[in-house]
């Protein structure tokens, strides 16, 4: 395995964030309406459809379902594959409506590494939960009920947050959804205060905008680029870093794990450049772990590997 390279500014606009949006409020309340009046069995033959749809009627995310496919399975995937991830996804965002309106007792989930959420509980420093594109990562509402104490907030860029903040409006007006948004004058303050009070903040770190710094590391076979900016926000706040997937099994069940990745805590500014560095390696090698051993869970329906200055 290579080294990876240093940090540097990626290109001005990632490709995920050109790609204009296919889902719109109308249909997303449409949705939520069948599937909270008729139930998740039957609204899921709807879903069977809509998979299909998409993987024959998206063929740039088709292109890069096969291409990471390709890498996570060490094989050529099958149309078998590529429809069983493109329904993966589409199984996650269906959930979606039924766990933000609490609908808990619908599913059978296991969780691994319970102990981890415990001992950062008890610290009372609060810590940052990183995730990824992967599984859903609304089951982790779920543990709010086994664990009391348990509050957790999202920290995403501006545009996310008001897209998240719109989806939430669709399926569920009266859904308390904490979420702090970067980029906003009292952003870090927010940040920090939170941590402060216990909670654990969310972030998604396997995306960019594409003005980020990011670090070339190893994944799944070749290098690919990774924003530093969450684990530098950890860095600066001195907190522990978990990892976190909630990863969908198929029918009506997820398995969440949870993972001490980094802790900051302790380490001062000369060192900091390099903890970073190192946390961000650590965070792929996790990613990569678990996209090979649930491949069809990781939704990242564009070009991964692509250099920063291709295209």
């Amino acid at each position: 395995m290579s080294m990876p390279e240093s940090a540097h500014p990626s290109s001005p606009r990632a490709e995920w964030v050109e790609r204009p949006e296919r889902s719109n409020r109308a249909m997303l309340r449409l949705m939520t309406w069948i599937s909270l009046r008729l139930g998740r069995a039957p609204a899921r033959f709807v879903l069977a459809g809509i998979s299909l749809y998409f993987l024959l009627f998206a063929p740039a995310a088709k292109a890069a379902s096969r291409a990471y496919l390709r890498r996570a399975l060490d094989r050529e995937p099958t149309f078998a594959d590529l429809f069983r991830h493109f329904h993966s996804f589409a199984s996650t965002i269906h959930d979606r409506v039924f766990l933000i309106n609490a609908r808990f007792d619908l599913f059978q989930l296991e969780v691994q590494g319970e102990d981890v959420v415990q001992g950062v509980l008890a610290a009372g420093r609060g810590a940052f939960l990183m995730g990824a594109h992967m599984g859903s990562f609304e089951v982790a509402r779920a543990i709010g009920r086994r664990q009391p104490g348990l509050r957790v907030a999202m920290v995403m860029y501006e545009e996310n947050a008001r897209k998240l903040n719109a989806a939430l409006a669709a399926i569920n007006p009266a859904a308390v959804q904490e979420i702090i948004p970067l980029g906003q004058i009292d952003s870090m303050l927010r940040v920090q205060a939170s941590l402060d009070e216990g909670m654990v903040l969310g972030v998604l770190g396997d995306r960019t905008l594409g003005g980020d710094p990011t670090l070339r590391v190893p994944f799944l076979g070749a290098d690919a680029e990774f924003p530093i900016g969450p684990m530098r926000l950890a860095a600066m706040l001195k907190r522990p870093v978990l990892f976190m997937s909630g990863l969908y099994l198929g029918g009506n069940r997820y398995a969440i794990h949870f993972e001490r990745l980094a802790d900051f805590s302790n380490v001062e500014r000369t060192g900091r450049d390099a903890a970073i560095q190192s946390a961000v390696v650590a965070y792929a090698a996790c990613l990569e772990r678990h996209c090979r051993a649930a491949p069809y869970n990781w939704f990242n329906f564009f070009d991964f590997w692509r250099p920063k200055d291709a295209g």
